[in-house]
């Protein structure tokens, strides 16, 4: 499955970064779409393996679980684990790497399928506006705090 991927540069350290991002109960606050995103269960690092997201992004208003791998600050990686009633796949990334003591480079990628047909373009165009509204978001809501 190609990935669509953007990338943006964050005034914090990585660990800063993570922390957002790990931080899901907060997603409502920051990031587009998601009406509520609750823990299922934790890793050994208190960081989450399951989340239960509600999204409300139209064209898609759905429910379903997602699996998280954390490679401590450097990258965090998700997959569908419960799929929703319009979501048929979704693996995405979020890759963090230095570039210099205060600033870090993003890179997301994500791949998405629905039930619903969608032309290849409109899937391609889809995926870039849920990137870079993540992306500007979590640029927002880190350099905030």
């Amino acid at each position: 499955m190609a990935r669509t991927t953007s990338d943006i540069v964050i005034d914090a350290p990585a660990d800063r970064i993570m922390a957002v991002i790990a931080d899901f109960p907060a997603y409502p606050r920051w990031a587009t779409g998601v009406k509520t995103a609750d823990v299922v269960s934790s890793g050994d690092a208190g960081r989450a393996d399951q989340v239960h997201f509600v999204l409300d992004a139209a064209p898609i208003r759905d429910e379903y679980d997602l699996g998280y791998t954390w490679d401590g600050d450097r990258s965090v990686s998700w997959s569908l684990a419960q799929k929703g009633k319009m979501l048929t796949s979704m693996d995405g990334a979020y890759v963090l790497e230095p570039v210099d003591d205060s600033q870090t480079r993003v890179t997301y990628q994500l791949a998405v399928d629905v039930s619903v047909p969608l032309l290849g373009m409109l899937k391609r165009k889809a995926e870039k506006v849920i990137i870079d509204t993540a992306l500007k978001g979590l640029k927002k809501q880190v350099e905030a705090l």
